[in-house]
């Protein structure tokens, strides 16, 4: 297969909601800042901006205001961008996340796969950093999965162990989930699956129809195994996610002056082994996830007979 015939998907993780600038300066906060970040990231081959909102102080946000301030101000920059929502919190009730995909309508939007233990660790300290329980049962999955049927929303099923992948089973035999998914495999969380190119292999394996299936996967790599993970997604056929929510630091260990940067090395990582970034098209081509701009199925069945037989 020729590099042409082969696309990776590049996703920027924009900024998260733990992280902040004494941490490393480049996180953005305001929506002007996001729209910079997003503009460089995708000036260097992402194809998706993923979501963590924030106040303008840097205060994390679940409020359907923050949300739209900064999609506003990303696609008042871009002519297009993949906009995906995260949707995973500890604590934030499941309506007030469901409110903000009901009312801006993102073109995808983060679906953790299973309860876990979820924790980071310093070794240095001897101590967990922090550590929490984080709840994803059956019920709250089908819950936010009727909502983003509802709303046509593409879910990333985010899998942070090769459990999360096998949980998607019975969804697809209850008809809730369709083919072509979206599949992340996270690795590097204290709690989840050990980071290891073996272990991403080993997942990839278990993804609905196997990595060489009609389904897309990926690697989103924590911490200081992302570049590992990376070229081992690379090179295992799958996408890619960087981005200043997961890793601050460039392989050298210099500190990434903005997302664009950690973009860039990801692109360079996926040109070095024969294949390429996928363009914004081609990535919605690959998801199934429309333009906004353009009609969706549900608009285009109009007529009441159409409508009653794709029913």
């Amino acid at each position: 297969m020729s590099r042409f015939e082969d696309p990776v998907i590049i996703t920027n993780s924009i900024s998260g909601t733990v992280a902040n600038r004494d941490q490393c300066p480049a996180i953005p906060y305001t929506p002007g800042e996001y729209a910079a970040e997003a503009r460089r990231a995708v000036d260097e081959g992402a194809s998706m901006i993923h979501i963590h909102a924030r106040k303008p102080d840097g205060t994390p946000s679940y409020d359907v205001e923050d949300f739209a301030a900064i999609t506003e101000a990303i696609r008042a920059e871009l002519d297009d961008v993949i906009v995906n929502y995260s949707t995973g919190a500890i604590g934030v009730p499941i309506e007030k996340r469901i409110e903000y995909l009901r009312a801006l309508r993102p073109d995808v939007a983060a679906l953790n796969m299973g309860s876990m233990n979820y924790a980071k660790y310093s070794r240095r300290r001897g101590d967990f950093v922090f550590k929490a329980v984080f709840e994803n049962s059956f019920d709250t999955i089908s819950e936010f999965l009727t909502a983003m049927r509802e709303l046509e929303i593409r879910p990333e099923h985010e899998c942070f162990d090769s459990g999360h992948v096998a949980n998607l089973d019975p969804l697809i035999d209850m008809g809730l989930l369709g083919e072509p998914l979206q599949i992340s495999c996270v690795m590097g969380v204290t709690g989840g699956i050990r980071p290891t190119a073996k272990n991403l292999a080993h997942m990839s394996d278990q993804i609905p129809g196997g990595a060489e299936g009609p389904n897309n996967w990926g690697v989103i790599g924590i911490s200081r195994e992302q570049w590992m993970l990376v070229a081992a997604a690379l090179t295992l056929g799958g996408n890619v996610r960087v981005g200043l929510e997961d890793n601050f630091y460039l392989p050298d260990g210099e500190m990434a002056r903005s997302n664009g940067d950690l973009i860039a090395k990801a692109r360079q990582m996926t040109e070095d082994v024969g294949r390429r970034p996928a363009t914004v098209a081609e990535a919605r081509e690959m998801l199934g996830v429309p333009r906004r701009d353009e009609p969706t199925r549900r608009e285009v069945l109009t007529h009441p007979i159409e409508a009653a037989e794709a029913s």
